[in-house]
């Protein structure tokens, strides 16, 4: 075959350019081996907050081929369960008429005139912590729950509780025994969580066929309070952006060990339709521990009490007390109890307790509260800018009084009585509004009762505060004492007007 000189020609140059693209790719792509991103060779490890990681170049670089939660994930996945209960509500008495409702019969005891009620269930999430089938949860997972079931995969039981404390939202559950052992989470040290460490929560959001739902995010926040949770008084949340929905409560927040740090517990929400919105609330798992194991052994929640009413330190009042720090709980009453017998006066400062640093009056609440009654402990204290020392022997923390309650006995007498609203509270009084306190008593000469307040009224701020229960009602009158004035923004028949009051103290 003849080929002509010109094809020849352009063929040898086609070939030699395709010769020198070849080797510029070829050296483009060609790395030592010791400086590739993706080496085979062992990696150091990387000291970072305390932590030894691995960093991308590893041999087994799980963030560099996407799956840094898979082996977290694996491991912890099959100590977390779904948690359905169920209880019987009782119908309203405050139902329509009968011509309005002709099932209204098949809702009702043929042998008596008492309402039948109905079968109410119930979500949320678990962790097992114990080979035995100790499960931790939240108490509002089975609060008044009749029946309490657990699954986990295909596997379904029946527990029991062991014991709740409503005070940290807390719950122990146990399988009954079925000779079975479980696999149990590794407990970690909420102590060492750091804001902007991955986490990863685990429940079951919205459904029983969503179980096992894993979701990532980082630790935004710790030791938050007053969250809107009036309720919990042992308030020192982690906050996490990792997504968590209704049905999550009672469920896993794990480190990067797969190690328990908290439990999932509330949500802001946006109002309608109750999802995530990036801010979620777990209980750390320090405070998990010792409940947990208070409650396994005892049924209840011992906790020492000191026998002091403590507020926060401002610069103000450091000032005033001739202290140049803000670190600390400040003393502002003391009931007759072991502060009192040993020493502690009103205005000391308490910087220290049992060898602990005290951040502020809430840190000193937690820190007493993990201490069991008659144990010794050295409490420091700063009295007018001088250090002092006591030994106190704590005693049991006597029944919660209410705020309310503190307040009427320290002469706050507002007039009138207040109760969280509830579901039954709203149908009684046809109250359409989520969340506020309702006026249950009255005194009619009081000022509160000129002012135009009245029995079923809902009152749904305090000096433009809002206050979802009753402590967080008082809280805020307790705010306001030195203001000798509150406001309250109360709702009456979808209709909102403000009522000024004056605060005798």
């Amino acid at each position: 075959m003849y080929i002509s000189k010109p094809v020849l020609v352009a063929l040898g140059f086609a070939l030699m350019l395709g010769v020198f693209f070849g080797l510029m790719i070829a050296s483009n792509f060609h790395t030592p081996p010791a400086t590739h991103p993706i080496s085979t060779q062992a990696a150091e490890p990387v000291i970072l907050g305390g932590r030894t990681i691995l960093p991308p170049g590893g041999a087994n670089d799980s963030w560099s081929s996407g799956k840094a939660f898979v082996d977290v994930a694996k491991r912890v996945i099959p100590t977390v369960v779904s948690i359905t209960s169920q209880k019987l509500v009782r119908s309203s008495r405050f139902s329509l008429p009968d011509f309005f409702h002709p099932w209204w019969r098949r809702d009702r005891d043929p042998e008596s005139d008492e309402p039948r009620g109905r079968r109410q269930q119930g979500l949320g999430s678990g962790v097992i912590i114990s080979e035995k089938g100790y499960i931790v949860t939240n108490y509002h997972v089975v609060k008044g729950a009749d029946e309490i079931y657990v699954l986990n995969d295909q596997d379904r039981f029946d527990a029991e509780v062991v014991g709740t404390d409503p005070e940290t939202d807390l719950a122990v559950i146990k399988i009954k025994d079925t000779g079975a052992k479980f696999q149990a989470i590794s407990l970690g040290n909420s102590d060492d969580l750091e804001v902007g460490e991955w986490v990863l929560a685990i429940g079951s959001p919205f459904s029983i066929w969503l179980q096992h739902s894993v979701t990532a995010g980082i630790v935004s926040g710790k030791g938050r309070i007053n969250v809107g949770l009036g309720e919990i008084v042992y308030q020192d949340f982690i906050q996490t952006d990792a997504a968590i929905n209704p049905g999550n409560s009672g469920g896993a927040l794990v480190n990067l060990r797969g190690e328990l740090v908290g439990i999932n517990t509330a949500i802001y929400s946006d109002g309608f339709s109750g999802g995530n919105v990036g801010i979620g609330f777990a209980i750390p798992v320090n405070l998990v521990k010792y409940v947990a194991r208070e409650l396994i052994e005892n049924g209840k929640v011992r906790r020492g009490w000191l026998g002091v009413v403590i507020e926060p330190l401002d610069k103000t009042k450091a000032r005033e007390l001739r202290l140049d720090v803000t670190e600390g709980a400040l003393v502002s009453d003391l009931d007759d109890g072991p502060a009192r017998s040993a020493g502690i006066r009103i205005n000391d400062v308490i910087v220290e307790f049992a060898g602990v640093r005290i951040k502020d009056s809430n840190h000193l609440l937690h820190v007493v509260a993990t201490h069991k009654p008659g144990e010794v402990v050295q409490v420091k204290v700063l009295r007018r800018g001088k250090v002092k020392h006591f030994l106190v022997e704590l005693w049991e923390r006597p029944q919660r009084v209410s705020l309310g309650e503190r307040l009427r006995e320290r002469s706050f007498d507002l007039g009138f009585e207040v109760k969280t609203l509830t579901p039954e509270l709203a149908l009684r009084f046809d109250i359409a509004e989520d969340e506020g306190v309702v006026v249950m008593k009255i005194n009619e000469d009081s000022d509160a009762a000129k002012e135009g307040l009245d029995i079923g009224d809902l009152i749904i701020s305090v000096n433009k505060n809002k206050v979802r229960s009753e402590t967080e009602f008082w809280h805020q009158i307790m705010q306001a004492r030195e203001k000798n004035v509150i406001l309250l923004h109360v709702s009456r028949s979808g209709n909102r007007f403000f009522v000024a009051l004056k605060l005798d103290n």
